[in-house]
């Protein structure tokens, strides 16, 4: 392994949210530690105590099913109140800031300066963004889409794609069995890019009203967190005495193991959505797909944004581009169970291309970290 390195990592994201991102950030996190390095994760906002750090890390590792231990966490003065100057001193102490931006941009002295650009901005750069963004040389994004995104609308070059880390715990997939489960998973929310239960709902039950015979024993599994009340509830109201089950609060490791359950797994972020006018409502790469993919769901989703990399040429047939496409493509691997087990080994061999290899071998070329096992 190289020499161990003094790398902070700052997202303006963290404390407050539990996304892709976050997962990514901390993954980043995770594997560095495991590499030697000295890690702090510098935090914006409030200062909380330690009682309150604690409980938010054990939330963290339990989002993640992964322990963070070795990691620093500190406050960081990366405020809107706080000076140019404190954010220099700050990001001097480090050989390496990693930096997940939400578009804004503010000036690093460390000796290396990484960004990850997880969303596809779409707006031009002021003047005073592009002379900062001079002072990140290192940048990447979670997908081909995301760049493509980014680097038309900023005029600059992107060198790097780091996909997300997705390593499916073994011990999972080796006891469950599949069942008539068609699986989504993901935040209930209407911003920016919602997963669109909403519509996965109205399929479903198109599907049991036209197919009730094909689709006996079937049921639709929506799992994760709410973020609009409101729209948990409409959809809910919607599924009302159908097979539609909702789960808002489980541990990483019960969503593995319905992964692990599902046949087919459903996803509808970006539909009625013109990806080259709004790029960032639609899905920007699509962990959960990976996830659901790796326990061997064939994946039967909305063809926009970065799904189309993550599903690859040999599943990009199960792409659809309407609910009526989509609803078509299920029945088809309902009706044909040798389908669905090619479809499912197809899936976990995909998968295993973002595994921990690839992300850490992306990660140690940013950070420079050239004399590292592999």
């Amino acid at each position: 392994m190289g020499s161990s390195m003094k790398i902070g990592l700052y997202s303006p994201y963290l404390p407050k949210h539990f996304g892709g991102g976050e997962k990514y950030i901390l993954d980043v996190a995770r594997c560095l530690v495991s590499d030697g390095h000295k890690v702090t994760i510098g935090l914006s906002g409030p200062v909380v105590s330690d009682e309150q750090l604690t409980a938010k890390i054990k939330a963290y590792e339990a989002f993640l099913g992964e322990s963070l231990a070795g990691i620093q966490w500190v406050p960081a003065p990366m405020n809107a109140g706080d000076s140019w100057l404190s954010k220099l001193s700050w990001t001097k102490q480090f050989d390496v800031v990693y930096y997940l931006t939400d578009g804004s941009m503010w000036w690093s002295a460390a000796k290396r300066n990484v960004m990850h650009i997880q969303f596809p901005f779409s707006k031009p750069l002021s003047m005073s963004q592009r002379l900062k963004l001079f002072n990140w040389p290192i940048r990447n994004t979670n997908s081909v889409f995301t760049r493509r995104v980014v680097s038309r609308a900023w005029h600059t070059p992107i060198q790097f794609v780091h996909y997300p880390m997705v390593v499916p715990p073994l011990e999972v997939g080796a006891t469950i069995r599949k069942e008539k489960v068609i699986l989504s998973v993901g935040r209930f929310f209407k911003h920016l890019h919602s997963k669109r239960q909403d519509v996965l709902v109205s399929m479903f039950t198109e599907l049991l009203k036209t197919e009730p015979k094909l689709l006996a024993g079937w049921k639709l599994v929506l799992i994760g967190a709410v973020e609009d009340e409101q729209y948990a509830a409409a959809v809910k109201g919607a599924a009302k005495g159908l097979p539609i089950e909702f789960y808002h609060s489980l541990s990483k490791f019960e969503v593995w193991q319905w992964y692990a359950k599902a046949k087919i797994y459903w996803h509808a972020a970006g539909w009625e959505v013109d990806e080259t006018t709004e790029p960032m409502k639609v899905e920007h790469f699509g962990i959960s797909t990976v996830e659901a993919m790796s326990m061997g769901a064939v994946p039967v989703v909305h063809g926009k944004g970065g799904q189309p990399e993550v599903v690859g040429d040999a599943l990009k047939m199960w792409l659809w581009q309407t609910p009526t496409d989509g609803m078509r493509k299920t029945l088809d691997l309902i009706k044909n169970p040798d389908q669905v087990a090619a479809a499912s080994h197809q899936a976990q061999k995909q998968a295993a291309s973002f595994g921990e290899a690839a992300f850490k071998a992306t990660l140690r070329q940013m950070i420079g970290d050239q004399h590292a096992n592999t």
